[in-house]
């Protein structure tokens, strides 16, 4: 009896992950092989502060979530000790953030993904980690937008300061 409530475990187990994957805007397969338990736990709250979620399952249950979820290209690309990154708030800041991690902790693998239902490999979801956040991209639009009319203020301002030079 104890097998059948095993498998029924793991059932459940696909099943709740299949569903987290589909309904993310973003899953990344990652390597955390050599990082210690701090380090993972400090992982894990970057990423919950990014409004990621960080799984650790057995590879099996991962492929198997993943085939369900139509990725099936991440499939091959689970061997090792592998975790399950989703993002829920935006396309980009799971790989992101694990881009970031790693740059100070070098054990960190940022190997495949899955970014709006597009497989990325490891040259892609690299290219997209490094894309700015909605925020960043916000603030340089609003930069830009800015940029001309402190300019046009500085020219009128110049422009009444001579006058008042000139009339007075």
């Amino acid at each position: 009896m104890a097998s059948k409530k095993a498998i029924e475990q793991k059932t459940l187990l696909v099943e709740e992950l299949t569903e987290k994957m589909t309904s993310a805007n973003s899953v990344v397969i990652v390597n955390y092989l050599g990082l210690t338990v701090d380090e993972v736990t400090k992982l894990r709250v970057e990423l919950l502060n990014n409004g990621c979620e960080f799984k650790v399952l057995k590879n099996n249950i991962i492929k198997r979530a993943a085939d369900k979820a139509g990725f099936s290209d991440l499939v091959e690309h689970i061997t090792g000790p592998n975790a399950v990154v989703m993002s829920h708030e935006d396309s980009v800041s799971a790989a992101k953030t694990i881009y970031e991690f790693a740059k100070d902790h070098k054990k960190l693998e940022l190997k495949v993904g899955v970014v709006d239902g597009e497989y990325m490999d490891n040259d892609k979801i690299q290219t997209i980690a490094t894309i700015p956040s909605r925020e960043q991209l916000l603030t340089m639009l609003a930069g830009g937008i800015l940029e001309p009319i402190k300019h046009v203020a500085m020219a009128i301002n110049m422009h009444v300061e001579n006058l008042e030079e000139n009339n007075g």
